[in-house]
């Protein structure tokens, strides 16, 4: 083999993408770092007159100017300064655009226009450029100027009307996943769009909305509603609305995941429970048996299901029916699949000293990127604006006497 061709199966997928952003706090900066895990270039652009993205002061752990929350987000990037309201701001921006394959930004719907940041204000400069932004309700509407957040959004495409416990109040998932997923939505689409440009020359705009994102993943339930009228309700013990059993039970000593999405499923765990007569039951014997009958089944398995420990059950189960613990965080970094797939990156920070964090999910076989902490506020502003776009020092600190930087 040769070492050209050595070379080329150890390059990253993205090496050779770079990617203007301009982000803040979650779902902008998620979305960057997935495509910087990659190997693209991520150079973030920050206003100084605000100290950059609001995730440096996010509590509980923070240092002047940084906290984990920050490094969480924002791995292997490059920092920049630049006020984008500045009238000299093109000065800078626009070569930049002239040497990068995308501009990306989660602002506000109606900024990217006021701001220069979309395809019609930037194709003049480079014509495959591509414009990403991920915003709360989208770039058009009347709803565009309107900010938004992950919570919103729960509440407005209806995830808190069926999430936790008949009875009790509107409940928000336990992690920001419209923020998460939108930021996923927006690498993608961004990536297929570069992709496009890089063969025809020829960039665009790409909307993503974390409105759109969170009423996209109801899915299933929304094709449902959508096709015959289905008016979806909390369901109680965490349970699938028509998949029985597949639900949290209780043990002995805490709760056990099942997930019956097979026939032979159910009748595993009612064998390994003690009562095989309940696969033969007339009332259980059927997806459709069981659905009807839900009142009856389900107290009878909480009633076996208690009997044993869930690590019992777990030894029991494993390989006849998909189960899982109910793990908190700390149970769930112990579970040694996480050691075995490298999920936890240890980073070397210089003040934090080493900011362990979770890895990305996304492995590629011939290639691994050596990880860089979070950058500092402005850290490669000299860098490249002296190397990318030949600028002298005195030029530089001309701008940023000016307020440009």
């Amino acid at each position: 083999m040769s070492s050209s061709t050595e070379k080329s199966e150890r390059r990253l997928p993205l090496e050779g993408v770079r990617l203007i952003s301009v982000e803040q706090f979650g779902a902008g900066p998620w979305a960057t770092m997935m495509l910087a895990d990659l190997g693209a270039e991520i150079i973030k652009i920050e206003n100084p007159d605000t100290q950059g993205d609001v995730a440096r002061y996010v509590l509980p752990y923070t240092i002047e100017g940084d906290s984990i929350y920050f490094q969480s987000f924002n791995r292997n990037k490059k920092s920049i300064t630049l006020n984008l309201r500045h009238p000299r701001t093109k000065e800078v921006l626009h070569p930049l655009v002239a040497i990068s394959d995308g501009v990306f930004n989660n602002l506000r719907g109606d900024l990217p226009a006021k701001l220069g940041l979309d395809y019609t204000a930037l194709r003049q400069i480079k014509p495959s450029i591509v414009c990403c932004s991920l915003s709360a309700f989208g770039r058009t509407g009347d709803r565009a100027s309107e900010p938004g957040y992950d919570y919103l959004m729960q509440g407005y495409a209806g995830w808190m009307s069926i999430t936790g416990e008949p009875g009790t109040p509107p409940q928000k998932t336990g992690l920001s996943l419209v923020d998460l997923s939108a930021g996923v939505m927006a690498a993608l689409g961004m990536m297929a769009a570069i992709m496009r440009a890089r063969e025809t020359g020829i960039g665009c705009d790409v909307d993503v909305s974390l409105f759109n994102t969170a009423l996209s993943e109801l899915c299933y339930v929304g094709a449902w509603h959508l096709t015959k009228g289905y008016q979806p309700t909390r369901m109680p013990d965490s349970s699938h609305p028509s998949q029985i059993p597949s639900q949290v039970l209780p043990t002995k000593d805490g709760w056990l995941v099942v997930m019956c999405a097979k026939e032979k499923f159910y009748q595993n765990l009612v064998r390994i429970f003690g009562a095989p007569e309940l696969a033969d039951d007339p009332r259980f014997r059927s997806f459709a048996d069981r659905l009807k009958n839900r009142d009856l089944l389900v107290p009878l398995l909480k009633d076996l299901s208690r009997k044993k420990t869930t690590a019992e059950w777990l030894k029991m189960l494993k390989g006849q029916v998909p189960c899982a613990p109910v793990n908190t965080v700390a149970e769930a970094f112990r579970d040694p699949q996480v050691a075995e797939d490298e999920m936890i990156l240890e980073i070397p920070h210089p003040e934090f000293g080493v900011v362990r964090q979770v890895a990305s999910p996304i492995k590629i076989s011939d290639s691994k990127i050596e990880h860089r902490p979070a950058p500092k506020l402005g850290e490669h502003t000299n860098q490249i604006l002296m190397n990318y776009l030949k600028m002298s020092s005195q030029e530089i600190e001309s701008l940023r006497r000016a307020g440009v930087l």
